[in-house]
């Protein structure tokens, strides 16, 4: 709860005010009561014309003030929920964005999605209900309680016995529905799950002619959270009944045990009439409580999981006097070891020794699963190694600022991603600064100036959500037009032509080696034919480096890489079907 509390910020104050109306509220509330019953035994039964003005003007103006505090109180509350709830969206989002992939790597997408939703939702409403009902409910009780002791011990004595049967009750009936309502969030996350793979993939779905599964896969996370809903709910539900035996119970009581003290002279009629609304007042303030700790017992699992994302530390931070300048795009990796699981057995790259020279085009191609994409992810230290050292221009990555290595180490990932917008607005990713001039010429070297002339608005066009309204291949060419603008000493390609024909992938390969020649390039891929005219070829095979060389070199004295070679220009296959083993 303190992590939450945090991030009040601004809104401290009118979450101090909050309380503050509502003790006022509640002072005024207890007020009009005991004037009440003044105005029956002092006024009506006395004939006293003069006090009831007296004391009804009274109650007005504490009536008025009551709902002036009412007001207030509801209005700071409302101000202090939202608030909280925006701020706490606000730094879990730039937490998030803090967050290596080994992080991101421990929450599921959906997780992120239903913890900055729901959870926040949840922990707003908990708060608006504590601010409110918290302070006001238990000081009513303590309020009116006290009256009724001044007016009637014996009375009272009633209530208190009626409250503590009914907190016992309650604190029953909250402690069992609390386990529904904490795992109720998880499966949350397996309905946003399936809600977000259904869309991204919609094509797909529609393709393979499965709505009806999806539909069924929905329905099932859709009805776990309505049957653990259901099972907290009927035992919530015996709040009602509960409470309702409470008062009516109380009620019969004080009545009975006040009309004999009423004859018998101990007791006068309008402290009755003020005792009985104090009755009524101090269970329907313990019923408001029960309501609160039923949020509180629904936020409680939800303050937990947005804790875990605040507190969460990255696992890639920054030395604490980095390096801002990159001198070259040379790479070194010295006896590096990596696990994505620290206490995994079997490492994803074993012992790998590597050197590239600045300005060197390198290929890698290996067959799925043979760690090329684990390989270059460390080069931008989007991972740390687990043993050994990236060394690049001439400094291990973990010495540098993470934003200016990252600056000049460019990668287009095999997952290409486009934003809604247009594509002017894409390709400003690489450099916010960029003129339109420098857009076109990126888009010139990744071939994409072809298509993009095609369209109506040229570069202008709106791309919609996730590149939808492009093909695979304009995608791919538009992302390393957008790796191209930040001018990188070190351009990383991962498999990012392997939409587009052989003839484009081509032109793009010749256009690096005549536009950027100082600029390191690293290109995996599938196809021989990508990196065949590279400078060196790695191949990478489970996870270690099982060759290096030129095209030539590796023919002659690789199995593997020949293997691969003579299944693609034969036409009898790609990598996997040829050389992955």
């Amino acid at each position: 709860m303190r992590t939450i509390l945090k991030e009040l910020k601004e809104y401290k104050l009118v979450s101090f005010m909050t309380p503050v109306f509502m003790i006022l509220e509640v002072i005024m509330e207890t007020i009009i009561p005991y004037m009440m019953g003044s105005i029956v035994d002092s006024g009506v039964k006395q004939s006293n014309l003069n006090h009831i003005f007296i004391m009804g003007g009274g109650m007005l103006v504490a009536a008025a003030f009551s709902v002036f505090c009412g007001i207030m109180g509801g209005r700071c509350g409302s101000i202090a929920s939202t608030g909280l709830a925006r701020n706490l969206r606000k730094t879990m989002f730039e937490r998030i964005q803090t967050f290596s992939f080994a992080n991101i790597d421990h929450f599921s997408t959906s997780g992120l999605v239903t913890r900055l939703t729901t959870d926040v939702t949840n922990v707003q409403q908990a708060y608006m209900m504590m601010l409110r009902m918290l302070f006001r409910a238990p000081i009513s009780i303590i309020a009116a309680m006290a009256m009724s002791f001044f007016i009637s011990t014996r009375i009272a004595l009633i209530y208190l016995c009626a409250v503590v049967l009914l907190s016992i009750a309650l604190g029953i009936i909250m402690i069992s529905a609390h386990k529904y309502f904490v795992q109720v969030f998880d499966r949350y996350d397996d309905l946003n799950e399936s809600v977000q793979e259904n869309v991204s993939a919609i094509r797909v779905v529609k393709a393979y002619v499965r709505e009806d599964y999806e539909k069924k896969r929905f329905g099932k996370a859709s009805q776990h959270i309505y049957d653990l809903f259901c099972k907290a709910e009927k035992i919530v539900a015996f709040n009602g009944p509960v409470m309702n035996i409470a008062v009516y119970s109380c009620i019969i009581l004080i009545s009975w045990v006040g009309a004999h003290m009423v004859i018998g002279g101990s007791l006068k009629t309008g402290n009755l009439m003020s005792l009985l609304t104090y009755c009524m007042s101090i269970l329907m303030n313990l019923m408001m409580l029960s309501f609160v700790f039923v949020m509180l017992a629904i936020s409680a699992a939800s303050i937990k999981r947005i804790s875990e994302v605040l507190n969460e530390e990255s696992s890639l931070t920054n030395p604490q006097n980095p390096e801002f300048e990159v001198a070259d795009g040379s790479i070194e990796f010295k006896d590096v070891t990596f696990r994505y699981n620290e206490h995994s057995d079997k490492p994803v790259l074993d012992h790998i020794n590597l050197s590239i020279a600045s300005g060197e085009t390198i290929g890698v191609i290996g067959g799925t699963g043979s760690s090329k994409s684990s390989l270059v992810s460390l080069i931008s230290r989007l991972y740390d190694v687990s043993e050994g050292s990236v060394v690049v221009g001439g400094k291990d990555v973990r010495e540098y600022d993470m934003d200016s290595l990252r600056n000049q180490v460019s990668v287009v990932l095999q997952k290409n991603v486009l934003f809604s917008g247009t594509i002017y607005d894409n390709l400003r990713w690489g450099d916010l600064n960029a003129t339109e001039e420098e857009c076109e010429r990126a888009c010139k070297l990744a071939c994409a100036d072809e298509f993009i002339e095609r369209m109506p608005e040229k570069y202008n066009t709106y791309i919609e959500q996730g590149g939808s309204n492009v093909s695979g291949g304009q995608k791919q060419r538009l992302c390393i037009a957008r790796a191209l603008l930040k001018k990188p000493k070190i351009l990383i390609l991962d498999d990012s032509t392997s939409a587009v024909d052989t003839a484009t992938d081509a032109k793009i390969r010749k256009a690096f080696a005549e536009e950027i020649p100082n600029t390191t390039k690293i290109i995996i891929a599938q196809r021989v034919s990508s990196v065949m005219n590279a400078d060196r070829i790695i191949v990478m095979e489970d996870g270690k480096i099982d060759g290096i060389g030129t095209h030539d070199e590796l023919v002659a004295n690789n199995a593997i890489y020949r293997e691969v070679y003579e299944s693609q220009t034969s036409g009898s296959g790609d990598f996997d079907e040829g050389g992955e083993s």
